[in-house]
């Protein structure tokens, strides 16, 4: 008879006693930093002197790092930015363009698989309500702690939204010849034909794109034994503390059990209706309406044929 490796004996100790700890109806809160790396490099940044792109990176900063707060309890959670005033003078991306994008509180219902996202875009608010989607995890044997928590590793392979800038990035530059004498063609005809309006090769989102899935790495505590998480991310039989994924890293600072005023958990309700395919057909159709609107060669919008 083989014995059980004592990873294992421990991550069900955990478990078992903690059960009987959380059996009762509870709450929760968790606070989390979240933080995405941008390579300005990407992005033009190659060309731009070091002080320059230092101030663009100090303004983006507002807009990749971010503070936030789950609340859950068995059944529920609700994850919102925790947000903070700004210094007096500050300008970031948390304003202005990237206001426009601005993400409100995101609902979750493990047992019902419900999940709504309050999102607000160009000024109009919306609710994304969708079925909350499985991530199939690898659970692992590997352990470490965060705080006072005992936490095991696990991994899953995420589909990623194609709108989620998160992901974005630059093309591959090694295209092929045909390709490139393709648009060297269509810049051509462009040119000669009077059109100045924006042609694919014109289009800087046609230099981006945004990877079909993503590898994530998840660390859950069994000692908080709900399957709840920040953001996207639930099913594991723990809490999850920390997630790395992609470009992004998520991490707990900080837990409170029961606290002593605890707080409703209740569904956004404000904004129109619809799913997240219906949202991104709205947003992808908005992009479009902006590049023809703007986008003209030189930034002289869309002058005509003479």
């Amino acid at each position: 008879m083989k014995t059980l490796p004592l990873k294992i004996i421990l991550f069900f100790t955990i478990l078992f006693a903690s059960l009987n700890v959380f059996a009762q109806d509870f709450q929760g809160k968790a606070y989390y930093q979240s933080k995405t790396t941008m390579d300005l490099d990407e992005f033009g940044g190659r060309d731009m002197n070091p002080e320059r792109k230092k101030q663009i990176m100090e303004r983006m900063k507002s807009f990749l790092e971010k503070e936030y707060i789950l609340t859950f309890t068995q059944a529920e959670s609700i994850y919102k930015e925790d947000e903070k005033l700004e210094a007096p003078g500050g300008r970031g991306w948390s304003g202005g363009f990237g206001a426009s994008f601005a993400a409100g509180p995101k609902y979750k219902n493990v047992k019902t698989k419900e999940v709504i996202q309050d999102q607000e875009f160009f000024g109009k608010q919306f609710l994304i309500k969708d079925d909350l989607k499985n991530l199939e995890w690898k659970m692992g044997t590997e352990t470490k702690k965060i705080g006072q928590y005992t936490c095991f590793k696990a991994t899953a392979t995420k589909e990623v939204d194609k709108l989620d800038w998160r992901g974005m990035r630059r093309r591959g530059r090694d295209k092929d010849k045909e390709d490139d004498k393709k648009e060297d063609k269509t810049a051509k005809d462009s040119i000669q034909s009077g059109d100045v309006a924006l042609s694919e090769s014109d289009d800087p989102m046609s230099e981006i794109e945004v990877p079909k899935t993503i590898e994530v790495v998840a660390w859950y505590t069994p000692q908080i034994p709900v399957n709840q998480g920040p953001d996207d991310f639930w099913g594991l039989p723990g809490l999850i503390l920390e997630v790395n994924a992609d470009r992004t890293t998520i991490l707990c600072t900080k837990i409170i059990l029961n606290p002593a005023d605890k707080e409703t958990i209740e569904k956004p309700e404000k904004g129109e209706e619809v799913t997240q395919e219906e949202y991104n057909e709205i947003i992808t159709k908005k992009m479009e309406e902006m590049r023809e609107m703007y986008g003209g060669r030189g930034g002289r919008g869309g002058r005509g044929r003479n």
